[in-house]
């Protein structure tokens, strides 16, 4: 029975992973700052940040494989600290991986390292070039990971996945689920003509799960294959609500530079890299995936209908340990729910 560590276990994808390794017999360590409450009993928890080097290394004892999913995320506007956390936090976890002897590393990484996605598909010739600060933080990680794994012969699974759901995700996708459940006008950015593709939790974790059994070492972009323009996904699931509400497209351009002015002002939820590329193509070339064997189960529009069924079945509108599984202030944006 081999020991699994999951830094930023009581995140989203962090703690689905702890649970699925749990319930299929994996022992499961937990490093986070924060103790999910439905931790199920027999996953340890070590309260502790990654950038402590003495925590990593006590955590890293017995360790087979780490699986690195901590870090800031987007919606966090943590400026400088992204590098404090999501680069030498990522070299910590590294290091203290390497001196311990652990067998594996996956490390959970981001689609903002590409910044403006392209017209077509991602590929895996598709070079990273992010437009942000949490982009650059999540490439730079990615790097030292690799440079430290690669010098050490320690293989390195890289993820890349598209925007994450299923029950019991929040975040962003809160404020949508909100406003479809109360019948609102929906504002996109363009006419929803571009086509944006998700990826379900339990699939993402089936990838990792074949791509360690398979000791395939190398970054792997993970997405649905199914999946349809942004306003066809957004149609299906108001239908499946039967909800009220209608989808208004803004033109790209002034909604940019109003969100652009908002952010800076600390008003608005959405940061650059939603504003700036929510209205893009951006979808994954997932044939290299399936090649592999792995076949995704959910489409892009059953995966939103599980969010918001999970959404509503719960309704939370507290702040918990995790960004993406929490519910978002909307600030100024809720000015323009009331008028909806």
């Amino acid at each position: 029975m081999s020991l699994h560590l999951v830094t930023g276990g009581s995140g989203f994808i962090g703690a689905r992973l702890a649970q699925h390794l749990h319930a299929r017999g994996e022992r499961v360590r937990i490093v986070d700052l924060f103790r999910d409450p439905g931790l199920p009993p027999g996953i340890e928890f070590i309260q502790a940040s990654i950038c402590d080097g003495t925590a990593m290394a006590e955590a890293m004892r017995g360790v087979s494989v780490v699986h690195h999913s901590a870090a800031l995320v987007a919606q966090s506007n943590a400026g400088r600290r992204y590098h404090e956390v999501n680069v030498k936090g990522s070299r910590i976890v590294a290091e203290e991986a390497l001196r311990s002897g652990v067998g594996a590393i996956v490390h959970i990484s981001s689609t903002a390292v590409y910044g403006l996605p392209p017209r077509g598909p991602i590929t895996a010739d598709t070079q990273p070039r992010p437009i942000e600060s949490y982009g650059r933080s999540k490439l730079a990680g990615e790097q030292v990971m690799s440079e430290l794994c690669r010098k050490a012969g320690m293989p390195l699974i890289t993820i890349r996945p598209r925007a994450t759901l299923g029950g019991g995700r929040l975040g962003i996708y809160q404020i949508l689920f909100d406003w479809i459940a109360e019948n609102r006008r929906l504002y996109i950015i363009g006419d929803g003509s571009n086509r944006v593709q998700f990826v379900h939790v339990d699939d993402l974790i089936d990838f990792i799960m074949l791509a360690l059994s398979l000791e395939k070492s190398g970054i792997y972009n993970v997405g649905t294959d199914r999946f349809g323009t942004l306003a066809e996904d957004l149609d299906a699931l108001i239908a499946h609500a039967g909800s009220g509400s209608r989808i208004t497209g803004l033109p790209p351009l002034p909604a940019m530079a109003a969100l652009g002015l908002l952010h800076r002002l600390r008003l608005s939820p959405l940061v650059a890299w939603q504003y700036r590329t929510y209205h893009r193509d951006c979808h994954f070339e997932v044939l290299p995936l399936t090649v592999l064997g792995w076949r995704p189960r959910y489409s892009n529009a059953a995966m939103l209908i599980e969010s918001y069924d999970w959404f509503r079945g719960h309704r939370l509108h507290g702040h918990g340990s995790s960004a993406h599984r929490s519910a978002m202030r909307q600030h100024a944006i809720g000015l323009l729910r009331r008028l909806s």
